[in-house]
């Protein structure tokens, strides 16, 4: 008898995206190992550790990660089309063993990136994994793009959100996903309040990013909390980009999972974490092993009828 291959889909969802170690842990503490793996973004982060033999290490640092740990792999570059070049995530990932051949790994894996030119969906199988994954995680207005075979390529939540066809293609016969994305819209912004420089300060002074360059860094990180962070009286940079990506994502995960529903899907509770809130690992995979751990009965069922 043919033996029952599992797909394991991992959708994007930014900081939320550690959710996925939660679910993967709940899995294996279940003995249910998937034989295929696929995901977009921080899925797809998360799913290469565990195909690469690498998810004890990525999850033992996602626990002890602080904010300081997590500014550490920020490169600020404005000029690279994005906020963040992306050069110290990717030496992170070469430090977490996460640089070799996606060919080479131990189970089947493939990421999801957009082509910036086209709007093509880009499977990425084969060459480099860590550029793979800085490719997957480009997530427009915060990372930079990368070039890969002569495309420039972006986040692919823009095409592909939970890639269930992906998962299907690479030969699965049973499909479990991960959607993060479940009712994020209504999420309010929240605004900081009390900030250190006052906002009309900011804004008499007319070009931003020059005005910051000349400050000292003291000041200019203070200016710059409040463009990025928000003030008591407007949103931030993060909760525009934030909100409006979610918007979008909901639409193109609600469209793509009507014509390629999974077999059975994990909704992990993360919508009180924002999508820079990568120092809140353990309360997103708490929230992942909660919710796997619930559709583990109907996970059984479904694949005794297979």
């Amino acid at each position: 008898m043919k033996k029952t291959r599992v797909g394991l889909v991992l959708g994007t969802g930014a900081a939320r995206g550690w959710a996925h170690v939660g679910v993967l842990e709940g899995l294996l503490a279940a003995d249910l190992v998937p034989d295929i793996i696929c995901g977009t973004s921080m899925g797809a982060l998360v799913g290469a550790a565990f195909a690469a033999g690498r998810f004890e290490a990525l999850r033992d640092w996602a626990m002890a990660a602080d904010r300081k740990a997590v500014a550490s792999l920020v490169d600020v570059s404005l000029l690279s089309g994005g906020l963040v070049d992306g050069v110290r995530i990717v030496e992170w990932m070469a430090g977490l063993d996460l640089a070799g051949p996606i060919e080479d790994l131990t189970i089947p894996f493939a990421a999801v990136a957009t082509d910036l030119e086209t709007g093509r969906e880009v499977w990425l199988r084969n060459g480099p994994l860590d550029q793979a994954l800085r490719a997957s995680i480009s997530l427009p207005g915060i990372f930079s793009p990368v070039q890969i075979d002569g495309r420039w390529l972006v986040d692919g939540g823009l095409v592909n959100p939970v890639p269930v066809s992906l998962c299907r293609a690479m030969g699965a016969d049973f499909v479990i996903a991960v959607n993060l994305n479940e009712d994020l819209l209504g999420r309010r912004l929240l605004p900081q309040v009390d900030p250190p420089v006052p906002a009309a300060t900011v804004e008499a002074n007319g070009n931003w990013i020059d005005m910051i360059k000349s400050m000292p860094s003291n000041l200019a990180s203070q200016i710059a909390s409040i463009r990025l962070f928000g003030s008591a009286a407007t949103p931030g940079y993060f909760d525009v980009l934030g909100n409006s990506l979610n918007i979008m994502q909901d639409q193109i995960t609600r469209s793509r999972l009507a014509g390629e529903p999974p077999h059975v899907m994990v909704l992990p509770h993360v919508i009180d974490i924002g999508i820079m809130d990568f120092h809140r690992a353990r309360e997103a995979i708490a929230e992942g092993r909660a919710a796997v751990e619930t559709a583990i009965p109907v996970i059984r069922t479904k694949l005794e009828r297979q």
